[in-house]
């Protein structure tokens, strides 16, 4: 039943994107709002990730996961019925809080259920239900936003979650067994409250300030996020030497392999759902594809995904670097091929052309994604693993966040001004936006030999709940695709 829950996170998190189109048209909302229904859900959960962990190995992971999956679905029922923008995006802001009690419990609930002989058999089976999810996400949200079932449109991309989700709780309440960890650790509140005022912060000024028309107060609020910075690393310091309860310990950074690999991460994941953000929109509004297929066409990606994973997954901790380097840069090609495509042939882009690109794109990242968290943990000490991991996971997140309020910049804006018939300005839009995601491939693949060269081989898997040794597995399709 704990895989059935990471199932509905994965396919909540990649239906939407091929229904922004369809739900910004029906609610007469900006492209802001659709910035902050992908961003949102991304952003909550990054924040409260560690902090949900923790929660359930205080309360009981039993009580923390079936709370998660309640909230999560009466989340998803608040989006479905939502009347205006506000409310969507207010429904998504709090699926990803409830995906961050919901999804932590899941690892924990495995690592504490199965001996650690067992736990190969389990993660691959959860590696299995996340591909899975990967691809069932796109085209299930294409499939019920074009059906129209019941009159309710791209509504039952977010209804569907009701069955699954009640059939989760029920599960859980009969037969999942309560655990908590016999030294419950402290919650981090006040370092909570820091880092989710300078993620927003930072967020918000992204997001709005091209519909707001760039005031200067936006500049300063962006400036005054980044020093909240100091004021939240010198806490953490000081908390973590008094309690060791800190949310981010900041003895994590005294290895320059992790400091290096953390932006590593960030800056991957900033590239990877912003990439189908802007195919989305390009798809549906400049070349007028209808939602399935284009759904269709995303499939590819998942599939490239699961072509080569068990590659990276048996080979890449000889020398998971090198993979990083590979994957990072076949994904460069394949957003350079869809670059070129875009720029030659316009209108008459073919659904064979952009699947091919996909697919290629898709190949680097099953080549790089499930090795990537393990080897910029490589050279962290096995006692700090669990909350590096629980800070590389988060920090996938808020990169994921970051990547689509940036792309939204540069392509909204793009896309909204110019000469030319509506085909031609998203096509030119979709070209020169696509040039951050091949940049920020290309950087990660430069950047790639700063991260450790060979994880050690008695190192332990992590938990990214960031509490105890388990096994950290990266998502196979990041949220939002």
């Amino acid at each position: 039943m704990v895989l059935l829950a990471a199932f509905l996170d994965n396919v909540d998190s990649t239906i939407v994107t091929v229904a922004l189109p369809s739900i910004q048209d029906d609610l007469g909302a900006d492209f802001a709002t659709a910035q902050w229904t992908l961003a949102g859900y991304a952003l909550a959960f990054a924040v409260f990730l560690i902090t949900g962990g923790r929660l359930g190995d205080i309360y009981g992971r039993k009580r923390l996961f079936i709370t998660g999956v309640v909230g999560f679905t009466l989340a998803s029922v608040l989006c479905g019925v939502a009347a205006s923008p506000g409310v969507l995006v207010g429904g998504r802001l709090a699926q990803g809080v409830m995906a961050a009690l919901m999804v932590p419990q899941v690892m924990s609930v495995i690592m504490t259920t199965f001996d650690q002989k067992e736990w190969v058999v389990a993660f691959s089976m959860m590696g299995a239900v996340l591909g899975l999810g990967g691809v069932t996400g796109p085209l299930l949200g294409g499939v019920l936003t074009d059906l129209d079932l019941f009159g309710l449109g791209w509504r039952a991309v977010f209804l569907i979650n009701i069955p699954f989700g009640v059939l989760a709780v029920v599960l859980a309440a009969w037969c999942l067994p309560e655990s908590r960890s016999d030294r419950a650790p402290r919650l981090d509140v006040p370092g909570v409250v820091l880092v989710t005022l300078a993620a927003i912060g930072l967020m918000y000024p992204l997001v709005q300030g091209r519909e707001q028309g760039w005031p200067a107060w936006m500049f300063a609020v962006m400036a005054g996020a980044l020093l909240l910075l100091v004021p939240f690393a010198l806490y953490q310091r000081r908390r973590h030497g008094k309690d060791g309860s800190a949310l981010i310990p900041p003895t994590l950074f005294r290895h320059r392999s992790f400091t290096a690999g953390v932006f590593v991460v960030m800056l991957a994941f900033s590239g990877i759902t912003s990439f189908f953000l802007v195919l989305t929109y390009q798809m549906q509004l400049g070349l007028g594809w209808s939602a399935i297929r284009t759904a269709l066409v995303t499939v590819a990606f998942p599939i490239g995904i699961m072509a080569t994973f068990q590659i990276a997954w048996r080979k890449g901790t000889a020398n998971g670097r090198a993979f990083v380097a590979l994957g990072t840069s076949i994904m460069a090609l394949g957003t350079l091929l869809m670059i070129v495509l875009i720029e030659t042939q316009g209108p008459d882009l073919t659904w064979l052309q952009v699947a091919g690109a996909e697919l290629v794109v898709g190949l680097g990242m099953g080549l790089c994604s499930p090795i990537l968290t393990n080897v910029v943990l490589g050279d962290v000490p096995p006692q700090d693993a669990g909350a590096g991991s629980g800070v590389v996971n988060a920090l996938i997140q808020f990169g994921t966040a970051a990547g689509i309020a940036i792309v939204g910049v540069i392509f909204f804006s793009l896309s909204g001004s110019g000469s030319g018939d509506r085909a031609e300005r998203f096509s030119d839009a979709t070209a020169a936006t696509l040039w951050y995601n091949a940049g920020v491939f290309v950087l990660v693949a430069l950047l790639s030999p700063l991260l450790p060269g060979k994880k050690p081989a008695a190192a332990e898997p992590t938990d990214p709940t960031g509490e105890r040794p388990g096994h950290a597995v990266d998502r196979l399709v990041p949220d939002g695709v």
